[in-house]
């Protein structure tokens, strides 16, 4: 395993948005990208690429307005005819919209993501493309060719019922989508101050996320994964040094119904 040093990555916009970012690399064709995209606000999207051997899933591809953008990306890394699928861990607009660009660039991708999601996603027009469930009929994994394993966690109501984090087993890259996302104008890919951080995860989490109970039964799932770092779709990533510290703010967290109704709070 050879995952590279994240702080390094600390690097003016302008110089990430100039190519793709490879975050991760064991040296024996398991890769890990970040890909970007090129916007300007608090809720800037993160959107990654996980190459394997011959084959590659695109982690929330993001909205409509940056397809072209990401499709470049990708081409710039791997042939079009690699990647197989994507992962929307919900089906927001900001995740998932895409999808329906990339399906007509690549019919045969496999959409990989809850049977919750799944129900919502042809409201974005089309119903016709090849499903991947993340539940018990596919046992939690998609596998690549190689053997190789990504690992879905079910995180119900953080903050859709039907939404899941994807853990890459090789790299121990923790894809969180809106878990641990933050708001922040003066952004950085990589933490480097957790204390600070946290304001900005409380400016996403304090009103999108359910309660603490659905933070903390993530948080407890967590407990046995060995975790390198973590790659929200909002926001920095968190590398290892932070790890602890990020699943300890879950399990400490009050949001969402604990503030609107902090008379029946029982935490």
């Amino acid at each position: 395993m050879n995952a590279l040093n994240l702080t390094t990555l600390n690097i003016s916009i302008n110089q990430l948005l100039s190519q793709p970012t490879l975050l991760f690399d064991n040296g024996q064709n398991h890769k890990i990208y970040w890909l970007g995209i090129p916007e300007e606000t608090a809720f800037r999207c993160n959107t990654y690429l996980i190459v394997d051997g011959n084959e590659a899933i695109l982690v929330d591809p993001g909205n409509r307005n940056y397809f072209e953008f990401v499709k470049s990306r990708v081409k710039e890394i791997i042939e079009p005819d690699k990647l197989k699928g994507l992962v929307l861990c919900h089906q927001d607009p900001d995740v998932a919209a895409s999808m329906i660009d990339w399906l007509a660039f690549l019919p045969q991708l496999h959409i990989i993501s809850s049977d919750r999601t799944n129900v919502l996603l042809p409201h974005y027009g089309t119903a016709n493309y090849r499903f991947y469930s993340i539940g018990s009929d596919n046992n939690f994994q998609y596998k690549f060719k190689s053997g190789k394993s990504l690992e879905f966690i079910e995180a119900p109501f953080l903050h859709f019922p039907g939404a899941f984090a994807t853990l890459d087993l090789e790299s121990e890259f923790l894809f969180s989508g809106d878990i641990w996302a933050a708001l922040d104008i003066n952004w950085k890919l990589v933490v480097d101050d957790f204390d600070d951080h946290t304001m900005k995860l409380d400016l996403f989490h304090l009103d999108y996320m359910a309660s603490n109970i659905a933070s903390r039964g993530f948080a407890l799932k967590l407990k046995d994964k060995n975790i390198e770092a973590i790659l929200p779709q909002h926001g920095s990533i968190i590398p290892k040094e932070f790890v602890i510290d990020a699943i300890k703010y879950l399990e400490n967290l009050k949001c969402g119904l604990d503030i609107v109704y902090p008379e029946l709070n029982r935490f």
